[in-house]
């Protein structure tokens, strides 16, 4: 796979505000589902559904229970014949005492990477009272709890996941780039912002303590990783892929040493007869063409290899900060890379994960208005949080592109001999913030056929400037074939 090669100047410190955030603008054998038991070619058969080119109708198999009435609060039926788990990932959650509200974190949400950390507090208290109803096995976090790494973030993030675990829910986190050991911990006051306590890698281990790490199966000597015992037929393999030492870097890689725990760990789950579920916060395929290398696991063909070995159908993972999945080599594991909570459509993945190690995943939106109504806000934007929440996505897009065009070093010291005028400028960046808005929900495919008539395109065409953008701009029309929210296979 093609490997951009990184940018320089004044422009890739703007673009990659986004990739520090998550990644977003960003070879093996036959897959055979096992439940334990040697299988062949001959003995399974699997069909898989995707969507393509079309809203889904969300058909879900037989044995999955329908999720109750959300107006009514009544808690969901168990499934039956499997696992329910609720994948939520990227919240970058912040903690109230460290904002005012100020200028200076108003214009950190305006021009970052589409994050409405101006309701962080909001969106994870609707989206943990969903869950509470949903009654999942598991609510999994898959990294980046916190907006960058501030311990008070994840101490305040813990004390509300302590009251899904009160509810009889089973909670499990693993760390995400920007969880541990990050200098830029922030708090934000008026016009300035200051640095916060970060967290050190034993602070995490302590602070989610009773999320995974006292109660996990097996653990990791040389990182944050661990197996959990989803009960008797099904294990958890929860994988630290982010590298903190002596600070944080935004690629992921597993050390030698983890690579021989995982190891052990496959088999043992064999020995067993347990299902393994793999989940990471980094993307073990290169789910993000134009930025494969802060977002993809280094040098993931090994553990590629080892999950296939094994026959294991599925992986789970974050960073992305976009809804998406792929299957490797289109015969090979598939990935579910949930979307960020924090980013608009604000939204979870749910996966039912049967015995027989067939699966049906879909993302579910949090209800903001109904949490709003229920608790009495006045606030206008979240009673009315669905018409609020995709143009602000756009606006945040369009700053992107338009900062990026006109704060170019290229074009400023004519090395790039293109000299876009302020009409053309915007009419590139509103197509460009509304592409790339319907690409974080996972439904591009809804809007580039019309985009791609607009003038703002035609001008990107020509220009093919900033080339970056240009790049991730064209990944996303030719990635656009499918709706990625709904993903199933029997």
């Amino acid at each position: 796979m093609r490997r951009r090669k990184r940018v320089t100047g004044i422009m890739t410190a703007i673009l990659m505000a986004g990739v520090m955030a998550g990644c977003s603008v960003q070879a093996g054998k036959q897959v055979e589902p096992t439940t334990g038991k040697q299988q062949t070619k001959e003995t399974v058969q699997e069909t898989v559904q995707e969507t393509e080119l079309q809203k889904p109708t969300h058909p879900a198999p037989s044995q999955i229970q329908p999720f109750p009435d959300v107006e009514k609060e009544t808690k969901a039926e168990p499934l039956i014949g499997g696992k329910r788990i609720i994948l939520m990932t990227d919240i970058h959650y912040l903690a109230e005492s460290l904002t005012d509200r100020g200028n200076m974190f108003q214009s950190m949400v305006e021009h970052g990477d589409g994050k409405l950390t101006n309701y962080v507090w909001e969106i994870t208290d609707a989206a943990l009272e969903e869950i509470k109803l949903l009654s999942p096995d598991a609510l999994i976090i898959s990294g980046d709890l916190s907006l960058q790494g501030e311990k008070k973030s994840h101490e305040e993030l813990a004390k509300k996941l302590d009251e899904v675990e009160k509810a009889g829910i089973t909670v499990l986190v693993i760390p995400g780039n920007h969880d541990i050991n990050n200098p830029s911990a922030s708090v934000y006051s008026g016009g300035d912002r200051y640095p916060a306590e970060p967290t050190a890698p034993e602070d995490f281990e302590r602070i989610y303590k009773e999320f995974g790490y006292s109660e996990a199966s097996s653990r990791d000597a040389n990182s944050l990783s661990y197996t959990y015992d989803l009960g008797p037929s099904m294990r958890l393999l929860m994988l630290d892929t982010c590298q903190y030492e002596p600070r944080n870097k935004v690629g992921g890689m597993i050390k030698t040493e983890t690579y021989e725990w995982i190891k052990e760990q496959l088999k043992q789950a064999a020995r067993d007869s347990v299902i393994l579920l793999p989940v990471a916060h980094h993307n073990l395929l290169e789910e993000s063409k134009v930025y494969a290398d802060d977002c993809t696991i280094e040098h993931s063909e090994e553990l590629i290899q080892m999950l296939e070995g094994e026959n294991i159908p599925l992986f789970l993972s974050g960073h992305l900060h976009v809804q998406h999945f792929m299957r490797n080599n289109d015969i090979g594991i598939y990935e579910v890379v949930t979307s960020s909570l924090s980013t608009p459509p604000c939204q979870y993945g749910v996966l039912d994960y049967m015995e027989d190690e067939t699966f049906y995943y879909y993302s579910r939106k949090v209800d903001m208005e109904k949490w709003a109504r229920k608790n009495k806000s006045t606030d206008e934007n979240l009673l009315n949080f669905d018409t609020y929440s995709p143009p602000v996505l756009k606006r945040i897009f369009y700053n992107q592109a338009y900062d990026a065009m006109k704060n170019s070093a290229e074009e400023e010291t004519g090395s790039v001999f293109v000299k876009l005028t302020e009409s053309e400028k915007q009419q590139m960046a509103k197509v460009y913030g509304d592409i790339n808005a319907a690409c974080y929900a996972g439904r591009a495919y809804e809007v580039v056929k019309e985009a791609v008539k607009q003038p703002g395109y035609a001008m990107w065409k020509e220009y093919c400037y900033p080339a970056i953008l240009y790049e991730y701009l064209e990944y996303i029309i030719e990635d656009a074939v499918r709706d990625y929210n709904v993903l199933s296979m029997e």
